[in-house]
């Protein structure tokens, strides 16, 4: 199939909408870091860029490349000319490079310009990957690019992932020749994808510094992969899952948690790799399951993962990665036979409850109405979804 995306056109501008799906870590938080095997799944919350190209002769009178974020009631702007005399002019969508330093420096000056307030200055590191995929992909050309999400931020869901993702399958849509229309969401070509996939890692590199691209790589293709030592391995799941997941929203310092269980692992070596050995197999047990095309009843194959998810828990508390809000969610699920984990880092964040196909409506509704009488918030997620995607 070739790309194809969707185009709205009046007058003044042409319109290009992507979006690009969250991701849950279903097993192998921090033992991927020392060797074992992770499991992560897209998820059916999105983040959504919408770009607007003013045509030829809108754009003589429009010199401006500005930023909307819709959620947090944001707007940022720059004059073209400002950006062209600030950023170094290296555009090209089909050869991905790292952003230097230099390049860096220079961006980080016209983020400051931008005066973010000072609760929010944890923005700054996404705005810095905004205008710097945009003029490396688009060059400098006037636009407004408006984001909206459903993704908690900075809660282990990968938005930030989604996000350069999202973002970069608009702007590659827009300079691509062949612009077919079609109603609907678009799946993209493998060659866009893996462009795209490309792009986006680089994005989370100015944001995070060290990503596994598991994040972008998940939100790129969606469904599921594994990942061991650097390698990623799609999977094609063939059973539904869907989950409650639940947002502490107690932040975490995801760097000192990763520091911790190296700590431990240096304190106790034989221990700790009996425990990552342990974490491996449960990921592989997972992805076998999920991929399996035998006989087993979608009930027997979900009694499987539950078993694999309790024990996944068990061993993440013994790295000293839970916490007592990811404790008061399993306790409060547990009253009403549902099994929980916690998903990413830890410390807070996110957990991950396992909704069997036979739970009634009216139990997932007094869970979640426990949950947020806690202070939590809640999402229902079908896991494995589509990836990337452009529509109308």
């Amino acid at each position: 199939m070739s790309f194809t995306f969707c185009l709205c056109l009046d007058s003044e501008e042409m319109e290009v909408k992507a979006r690009a799906p969250g991701k849950i870590i279903l097993a192998g938080e921090h033992a991927v870091v020392h060797g074992s095997t992770a499991v992560a799944a897209a998820i059916d919350l999105y983040t959504y860029v919408t770009l607007r190209l003013p045509l030829q002769s809108a754009a003589e009178n429009n010199d401006r490349l500005t930023l909307q974020l819709k959620d947090l009631s944001l707007e940022f702007s720059w004059s073209v000319s400002r950006l062209k005399e600030v950023i170094p002019c290296d555009s090209s969508t089909s050869s991905p490079a790292s952003c230097s330093g230099e390049t860096l420096k220079s961006i980080a000056v016209l983020v400051e310009e931008q005066n973010i307030p000072e609760e929010k200055i944890w923005l700054s590191s996404g705005i810095s990957t905004f205008l710097w995929l945009y003029t490396s992909i688009r060059g400098f050309s006037p636009a407004t690019v408006i984001i909206t999400t459903e993704l908690p931020y900075g809660s282990g869901l990968g938005s930030s992932a989604a996000f350069c993702v999202a973002l970069t399958s608009a702007l590659i849509a827009s300079s691509i020749s062949d612009k077919t229309h079609r109603e609907g969401w678009s799946s993209l070509d493998e060659t866009n994808l893996e462009l795209l996939n490309k792009w986006a890692f680089e994005g989370e590199k100015i944001i995070h510094g060290k990503p596994s691209g598991i994040d972008n790589t998940v939100s790129a293709y969606g469904n599921m992969i594994k990942f061991c030592s650097g390698e990623i391995t799609r999977l094609q799941s063939n059973m539904p899952l869907r989950m409650l997941i639940t947002n502490t929203k107690v932040g975490r310092n995801t760097k000192a948690l990763v520091s911790g269980v190296s700590e431990r692992t240096v304190r106790h070596p034989d221990a700790m790799k009996s425990v990552f050995n342990a974490v491996d197999s449960i990921s592989k047990e997972l992805a076998a399951i999920i991929q399996s095309k035998d006989e087993n009843s979608v009930t027997e194959k979900e009694e499987s993962i539950k078993e694999l998810m309790e024990i996944n828990q068990g061993l993440l508390q013994s790295m000293g990665v839970s916490h007592s809000s990811i404790d008061t969610v399993i306790r409060t699920t547990l009253k009403h036979k549902l099994t929980s984990k916690l998903t990413g880092a830890g410390g807070g964040g996110c957990v991950l409850t396992l909704l069997p196909t036979v739970v009634s409506g009216t139990v997932v509704d007094k869970v979640v109405e426990e949950l947020e009488s806690s202070g939590f918030q809640c999402f229902t997620a079908s896991i494995g979804g589509n990836g990337a995607e452009i529509c109308f």
